[in-house]
Formats: structure tokens, C-alpha cells, sequence
């Protein structure tokens, strides 16, 4: 009976003690930032959850924050649904991923944008889908979660800082605000025992991957064959 008190996780692997980060009942993905990964249960990104990234502006590093795991995603797709902007070519090939992996969807309409991320997560064929939102209905952020549980798909969102107020299914949501030559990161939720003072993470300058002004045809580095991105047909 001590023992089971002492290690609860031998009761229910989702059981864990107040004071200790829970184990994790499933897959984890490396962060590449020894710091954050030690912050998190299971110790890296969890597979076939929603991770909440919650950003004080856009453009503030949470895509370099990213980049360790884009670039060691392996083969598979990675899929980016609403970027504000067009995806920066010459920052794909510096991150070494190919453009032919990169799906890019820009629908007009929200309801065909949470479609899009739902068949993603469920067709499971995507390594890692980023998808940006600024306003998110509870029972829409819950089909996502839901839909990300049956893939082996990393699933970020990318929503405004001010949606940490709300309340979301996701067992990991991160605050991100800009400081200098990197992020501070606030556990806003996390399986595991409260941390009062952020995380300051030294994230490596590198060229943006959203670029305002990067233009509508693509060309694969060393080619002069233009590559567009996936264009997103409207789901009625």
C-alpha cells in the first residue's frame, strides 16, 4: 500500500502525484530545448494531443520554437491551416524541409479551416500539423482533441495569449511572450505540479518561416520549377 502511495502511477498510469510530472500515457516527441523538455510530462511534445500555444503577438519565435521538431519530423507531410502569412521557402530549406512536404491550407471560412484540421488528424498521414486560430468554440477545440487522439500526429495550435482565460481540452497549453533573444514561456496547464516563475528559453535566430511578402509561386531551392502550396478546396 505504501508503495502504490509512494508511486500512484501504479494504480492508473494517469494517476501521479501533486508534487511530480505525470509520466504520460502515451508517445513523446523531443523538443530539441533540453530546458522545456525537462518542464514537460513525458518529456518532450506529446503525440495525438492538442498542445495549446498561446502567443502574445505573431512573429514573437513560436515558429523557431517549433523548428527542432519540423525538421526531425521524418517523412511525413507537415501541414500548416490558417498561417497568417505564406510560408518563407528559403526558411524551409534552411530548416532542411522539403517543400513538397509542406501542405499549406488558407480557406476563407472557419468552419472549412476546422474541417480541414479534423481530416487531417483523422486521416493520421500528416507528421505534424500547425494550425492558427484566433477564436475557438469549446465544443470545436474538443472535436479537435478528440480527433487528435486517434492519429500520431504532433498538433499545435497557435491562438492570441488572451485565450489562456478560456477553458480547453488540451492536457498542455503554453503562454509565449518575446524577451531578449528568445522566449518566456508560462505553464498555463500541464500535467503536473504548478511553476510560479516562466521559462526563459534561448531559441536560435534563423529565417522566418511566415513571410508577408513572400510571393504566391514557389521554387524549389536549385530548381527553376515553381512549387505552389496545396490549395484548399471549400467543403460544403
Amino acid at each position: 500500500m505504501l508503495a502504490a502511495v509512494a508511486n500512484p502511477e501504479s494504480i492508473h498510469p494517469s494517476l501521479w502525484r501533486a508534487s511530480q510530472l505525470a509520466r504520460g500515457d502515451g508517445r513523446c516527441v523531443e523538443t530539441g530545448y533540453p530546458a522545456l523538455s525537462g518542464e514537460l510530462p513525458g518529456g518532450g511534445w506529446p503525440v495525438g494531443a492538442l498542445v495549446d500555444l498561446l502567443v502574445q503577438q505573431q512573429g514573437i519565435g513560436e515558429l523557431r520554437l517549433l523548428e527542432p521538431v519540423l525538421r526531425a519530423s521524418g517523412k511525413g507531410p507537415v501541414a500548416l491551416v490558417q498561417p497568417p502569412h505564406l510560408p518563407n521557402s528559403l526558411a524551409l530549406a534552411n530548416w532542411g524541409i522539403p517543400l513538397e512536404r509542406c501542405l499549406v491550407m488558407r480557406p476563407e471560412r472557419t468552419a472549412d479551416a476546422l474541417w480541414a484540421a479534423e481530416q487531417i488528424l483523422r486521416a493520421g498521414t500528416c507528421s505534424t500539423l500547425v494550425f492558427w486560430q484566433n477564436h475557438m468554440r469549446a465544443e470545436s477545440l474538443r472535436r479537435l482533441h478528440l480527433a487528435a487522439q486517434s492519429s500520431e500526429t504532433l498538433f499545435f495550435m497557435i491562438r492570441p495569449l488572451p485565450a489562456a482565460q478560456d477553458a480547453s481540452p488540451s492536457p498542455l497549453r503554453l503562454a509565449l511572450r518575446p524577451v531578449a533573444d528568445g522566449l518566456s514561456i508560462d505553464f498555463v496547464k500541464r500535467r503536473g505540479p504548478l511553476r510560479h516563475e516562466p521559462l526563459v528559453l534561448s531559441v536560435l535566430p534563423s529565417p522566418s518561416l511566415l513571410d508577408k511578402n513572400a510571393p504566391m509561386d514557389w521554387r524549389a531551392p536549385g530548381t527553376s520549377t515553381p512549387v505552389a502550396p496545396l490549395e484548399f478546396a471549400t467543403h460544403e
